[in-house]
């Protein structure tokens, strides 16, 4: 085991963290860092690190609104579980559309989406979406401001514009925040319903993945489960700061900087994927 492995795990949990819950493609993110710092480890690991470092992320939603969420809680009255069973009862219709086509496109999504050129194009087009809907709304105001308001249909509404999360390199918390934003929800609900929604989808889809890697029978090394756990507990730590910057950002400023990011890192995932391409073809002919 190696200090510069365990170096490389921090940098990678920390770019989960920090990319999940910002509307700026995580995955866009760990394929540059992938490229600059590989982990010694098999294709079949790195895909399971992925999976467990996402799980971290996802825990620190739980931590943070957990009372919030749990409708069982002691201190609750009867009427707060009951708001709480309600918007529970909205999540699980947001995420259907997901669901069902995340089951039954996963694999081909991985198998021909997961590249450079459609990462960038998606990072492109999305940061594009996001400064022309804030120049759009900057004369007008949201219908939505609380998240009682948010009815069953804009709810499912939301969960189809999360399909596109599908996509590699759209951002699952981005193309919901956008189309809660478009739906008439204020920046604030948008993003707080997409935190609430990946719950049981990002488990969902870990789950599979896990499930997926222990039918083949893999087996972890002391150093495989350090790894896991060091990258998992870095995400979750990183993801509580990530969380609780974008929930204050909201409430002052608008989405358009996480638009020119994105389109930043489009053209520069766009080059690193054009030169890859060509030197991959000139080793090739040589």
């Amino acid at each position: 085991m190696r200090i510069i492995e365990i170096l490389k795990v921090i940098v990678l949990g920390m770019v989960e963290g920090f990319t999940e819950w910002l509307p700026i493609s995580s995955t866009g993110h760990l394929i540059l860092i992938n490229k600059l710092i590989q982990l010694d480890v098999s294709p079949e690991f790195m895909e399971m690190f992925r999976v467990v470092i996402q799980l971290g992320a996802i825990l620190a939603v739980v931590m943070l609104y957990f009372d919030r969420l749990n409708p069982l809680s002691r201190s609750k009255r009867g009427d707060q579980r009951r708001v709480a069973l309600i918007l529970w009862s909205k999540i699980i219709v947001a995420c259907v559309p997901a669901a069902i086509l995340g089951k039954l496109l996963d694999d081909w999504m991985d198998a021909h989406l997961y590249n450079g050129l459609v990462v960038s194009i998606m990072l492109v087009i999305y940061g594009i979406l996001f400064i022309l809907i804030e120049n759009r709304n900057q004369t007008s105001k949201p219908q939505i401001t609380k998240m009682w308001q948010l009815n069953y249909q804009t709810a499912l509404y939301i969960g189809m514009f999360q399909v596109l999360a599908l996509i590699p390199g759209t951002s699952r918390s981005g193309v919901t925040i956008l189309g809660a934003v478009i739906l008439g929800c204020s920046r604030a609900v948008g993003a707080e319903f997409s935190f609430f929604v990946g719950i049981p989808v990002m488990f969902g889809a870990s789950l599979l993945k896990f499930a997926k890697f222990v039918k083949f029978g893999f087996r972890f090394s002391n150093a495989e489960i350090l790894y896991l756990v060091l990258g998992m507990l870095v995400a979750f730590l990183v993801s509580v700061y990530s969380i609780r910057f974008l929930m204050s950002w909201v409430k002052k400023n608008d989405f358009k900087v996480f638009g020119y990011y994105r389109i930043v890192l489009g053209v520069i995932v766009l080059i690193w994927y054009i030169m890859s391409t060509l030197m991959g073809r000139s080793m090739g002919a040589a």
